[in-house]
């Protein structure tokens, strides 16, 4: 029997979490849904967020879930609470998963304008661990151009120098990526990082909390990728979702529509 799982996030990023998850197992039937209409989440206020993630709830309330992939940063950051005690299902959050793995004691993390006002990542980490110190980069144009359906690697390569130096300086000795669209660039990004700091992607720990709790048999263990039991929806751009999907995925998949109702 599959397990029901819902991952949701403004576009494309949530792809780091469903990859993570199904390199792990294969006993899943995924719900995945972005919200294109109102991407990108990280420039949107608190207030916003947490309206935004009242109607995501409503969308995955009739998908009777076995558990809840929450791929957006910061709709973690913000609204971590509406979602678990509007789905009450198990919800795995990235930010409290890393916060399991950090293991240095100078981090820096790259996130959302929005991801970083909130200081979620701040605190967390914090109260997990003592004499952490912890530098915040806001990174407001990366999401839009690593959904773009052609990457410019020029303007990538300008932003990255742009929002690595700041934490650099603080000579960090490990590197969150805090928004899910930042993995999709990890070569790039590891290319410009000395290679003795060590590049967190929080999915994997996310991944590794969920099959934890939800032990796999043997039978359903990871064998070879595959989308199969996969469905997408999106709330606006169909087709430009699909060319996505078949860049990044390399799979072509039928994307469904629907609309959240939303006045934001």
């Amino acid at each position: 029997m599959k397990l029901k799982i819902g991952i949701f996030d403004s576009g494309i990023g949530g792809f780091t979490i469903l990859n993570s998850l199904l390199k792990t197992r294969k006993d899943v039937e995924v719900f995945y849904l972005a919200d294109t209409k109102r991407i990108p989440f990280g420039n949107k206020s608190f207030k916003e967020i947490r309206s935004i993630a009242k109607e995501i709830c409503t969308f995955f309330q009739e998908k009777n879930l076995d558990a809840l992939l929450i791929a957006c940063n910061t709709t973690n950051a913000c609204a971590l609470d509406i979602l678990e005690n509007n789905l009450r299902i198990p919800c795995f959050d990235l930010i409290n998963s890393v916060s399991e793995i950090v293991n240095k004691q100078i981090i820096g993390v790259l996130a959302t304008q929005t991801t970083v006002k909130s200081s979620y990542y701040k605190d967390v980490l914090c109260s997990e661990k003592k004499n952490l110190k912890i530098f915040q980069q806001e990174c407001p144009e990366f999401v839009s151009e690593i959904e773009k359906e052609k990457l410019n690697f020029n303007k990538l390569n300008y932003l990255s120098d742009l929002y690595l130096k700041p934490l650099l300086n603080k000579n960090i000795e490990e590197l969150i990526l805090g928004c899910s669209h930042y993995p999709l660039i990890y070569d790039f990004l590891r290319k410009k990082v000395d290679s003795n700091i060590k590049i967190i992607d929080p999915s994997e720990a996310l991944i590794k909390k969920f099959n934890k709790y939800f032990a796999i048999s043997i039978t359903y263990r990871y064998e070879s990728l595959s989308y199969e039991n996969v469905k997408f929806f999106v709330t606006s751009e169909k087709e430009e979702f699909s060319k996505k999907v078949r860049f990044w995925l390399e799979i072509n998949k039928e994307i469904g529509l629907v609309n959240l109702r939303s006045n934001v």
